[in-house]
């Protein structure tokens, strides 16, 4: 494996960041026009990789385009650009490319752009977080991972503003999912998180805390989460690529339990790095 964390991909080319260059014709730049996909590396290994890429795959044909790239292309990449075994992520980008001029229909015989870069992940918070109730006001296709994340960026921002680090969005009165990340919550003893559908993204890391919530005789179920039912959980938590499972303290200002991680977030974390620890050890 060829490694080295000063390069980023972009259509072919192995570059320093500073030297790759798009068009400021490229759609992705003047319409928002692509999809993205966040892979974490532990051990060296990108996590969970089939199943990232079967996102990417789904978000590609929810926007009327077919993949570039094979999986096993996709694979030398990543090989390429993964910089030693401490955790990191991967980053993945494909627009649908430049056209000749700015016309929302969609242009035919247009080669996508495809972009690809590699950082470290920053250290997760384990003492908690506090979160703050916002109405969602995105689009109606949520499980698309697509680059326009203007109202993302907004609504995490007014969390900011507000002494918080996440939004958790509700829409006609039902959660849907963080500004960045997917929402679990512990309801009468049971862990609940919304099922999927076009009004959140099909989290990875949210499928695999269900399944090892499954594996370890944790009561868990997809179920809609209604917002009253959120102000009572005795947890809330959230989940992504890159935080993992992140314990929210303190909702809307209020204590979240008894204001600090609770103690099935400390039995899921223990469960959690057990995994990640076999992948780098494999």
């Amino acid at each position: 494996m060829a490694q080295n964390d000063c390069l980023v991909y972009l259509n072919g080319d192995y570059l320093p960041p500073n030297n790759a260059k798009v068009s400021v014709l490229d759609r992705g730049f003047l319409f928002g026009d692509g999809v993205y996909e966040v892979i974490p590396v532990y051990g060296g290994r990108p996590f969970r990789l089939d199943e990232h890429l079967r996102r990417l795959d789904n978000s590609l044909r929810g926007i009327r385009m077919t993949n570039p790239l094979s999986d096993s292309q996709w694979a030398d990449i990543f090989d390429r650009l993964i910089a030693g075994a401490h955790d990191q992520y991967l980053y993945l980008q494909v627009t649908r490319g430049v056209a000749p001029k700015r016309d929302h229909a969609i242009p035919a015989d247009v080669n996508p752009t495809v972009f690809v870069m590699c950082s470290p992940i920053a250290p997760i918070p384990t003492s908690g977080v506090c979160a703050v109730t916002m109405d969602d006001i995105r689009w109606q296709w949520c499980h698309i991972k697509a680059i326009t994340l203007l109202a993302n960026v907004l609504l995490r921002q007014e969390a900011v503003d507000r002494g918080a680090a996440e939004a958790i969005l509700v829409r006609d009165g039902w959660v849907t999912e963080g500004a960045a990340s997917n929402v679990f919550a512990v309801v009468d003893g049971i862990l609940v998180t919304p099922p999927k559908g076009n009004d959140l993204l099909p989290g990875i890391t949210r499928d695999l805390v269900l399944e090892l919530a499954l594996e370890n005789n944790v009561p868990a179920v997809e179920q809609r989460i209604r917002l009253d039912d959120l102000k009572r959980a005795s947890e809330i938590w959230l989940t992504s690529s890159t935080r993992e499972i992140l314990p929210v303290i303190e909702l809307d200002g209020v204590p979240v339990g008894g204001g600090e991680p609770g103690p099935l977030w400390s039995r899921m974390q223990a469960i959690y790095q057990a995994y990640k620890q076999r992948l780098r050890t494999a």
